[in-house]
């Protein structure tokens, strides 16, 4: 797939031809780096398919980073795909987690290495196999085709995110990114295969390009790959919070924010923002739910609203801020994105992508159910232990 690449690499835009494109709400606004094409993709159904064209059309070399790499049938296509690249002499490398990806079959993997793809398996669970610990994990979920497109989200290489005979897969969320941030992305990709043992490979090179007005957006690519950069992206919601004047959109599948967050939260509330939050109703790892679900008293006595989505897992990791500010990636809001896992998220500056976010938003709450307070006060006694247990050891969820 052959994809013309955006502007010519802008790290530092000029300050005035930015300061009408609603930069406060970025705490680095000198960091938004040229412009670009997004494209938002709509659970597995529009993302897988994006995806494995991508990879299929790949030239010179394919970089895949996910927290779960699934031998299933989802995991299968990924696996043809990039087998059928490696033997016509692509460079493909792959990265997946340890633990999210335990199961994972070594028939599957004989496949992969048998085919020419190189691959890291990132914090193995075997004591003896450790760098970091166990909790350490790579949450990060990263494709990156040939320096020129990329995919940043939260979905990742599995059946649950893709429609079935019985649901329609999990609600997630992912985008493509064409532009320069696409480097930024694969060098990211680069720090963890060499931190993990792998062989260094050749940084991206950005070549000039013909300027294309069709690519509009700002973006800046965030990241906790280092002990300075851990909080980076709690920041730069606080920031942007701060600087509301209307709405705050957050749909967020483990949302238990440090109280930093909350506070800014709070004090938006207070001060009139609308504040929005869309959380699982149905989540896979329970424990979480109920460790999330020991903040609502107090969040809906700030006055934010807060709204489950019913029936399936929501896994989405997204927020948009007064149409202007938006997020995509890989952290959730928890202690556990803020310290433990590595992960890769974008900054966006682009009104338009910014309006897709808050359309799919409002269409998911829509068919929430909103939490009210004097119902909520009423929930069953033993609710309120699971919720108090599960919040004291939120450091570890």
């Amino acid at each position: 797939m052959r994809i013309m690449k955006s502007l010519t690499r802008s790290r530092r835009p000029d300050r005035d031809t930015v300061e009408g494109d609603h930069v406060s709400y970025f705490r680095h606004p000198e960091a938004l780096e040229g412009r670009h094409r997004l494209t938002l993709l709509r659970g597995g159904g529009e993302a897988f398919p994006a995806m494995l064209a991508a990879i299929r059309g790949a030239r010179r070399r394919v970089l895949l980073e996910t927290y779960i790499l699934r031998s299933d049938w989802v995991g299968e296509q990924f696996a043809d795909a990039l087998g059928e690249r490696a033997r016509a002499g692509v460079t493909c490398r792959v990265i997946f987690d340890s633990l999210g990806s335990f199961g994972i079959s070594a028939q599957f993997l004989r496949r992969l290495t048998a085919a020419g793809v190189s691959f890291i398996e990132y914090a193995p669970i075997a004591p003896w196999r450790q760098r970091w610990g166990i909790t350490r994990r790579d949450h990060q979920k990263i494709l990156v085709v040939d320096d020129e497109v990329a995919f940043v989200g939260g979905i990742n290489i599995g059946a649950e995110y893709a429609p079935g005979q019985e649901d329609e897969g999990w609600i997630d969320l992912h985008a493509s990114i064409e532009g320069s941030v696409v480097g930024d992305l694969a060098r990211l990709f680069r720090r963890t295969w060499v931190k993990a043992g792998g062989a260094p490979f050749r940084n991206p090179v950005v070549d000039p390009v013909i300027e294309d007005e069709s690519f509009t957006a700002r973006v800046q690519v965030i990241d906790n790959n280092s002990l300075l950069k851990r909080g980076r992206m709690n920041l730069s919601y606080r920031h942007a919070i701060r600087a509301a004047r209307h709405s705050v959109d957050i749909m967020n599948a483990y949302f238990i924010p440090v109280r930093g967050l909350r506070r800014v939260l709070s004090h938006a509330a207070r001060r009139g923002v609308e504040v929005r939050v869309l959380v699982p109703g149905v989540s896979d790892i329970a424990v979480v739910q109920y460790a999330s679900r020991y903040l609502y008293k107090r969040m809906l006595k700030q006055g934010l609203r807060i709204f489950e989505f019913p029936e399936r897992m929501m896994h989405a990791k997204v927020a948009v801020i007064d149409g202007v500010w938006s997020t995509i990636g890989s952290y959730n809001l928890d202690v556990r994105s803020l310290f433990h896992n590595l992960e890769a998220g974008a900054l966006v500056l682009d009104e338009p992508f910014a309006a897709e976010l808050k359309t799919e938003f409002d269409d998911l709450i829509e068919v929430s159910r909103e939490v009210l307070l004097d119902e909520w006060r009423q929930r069953p006694w033993w609710n309120l232990v699971l919720e108090w247990v599960s919040f004291r050891f939120r450091y570890w969820l």
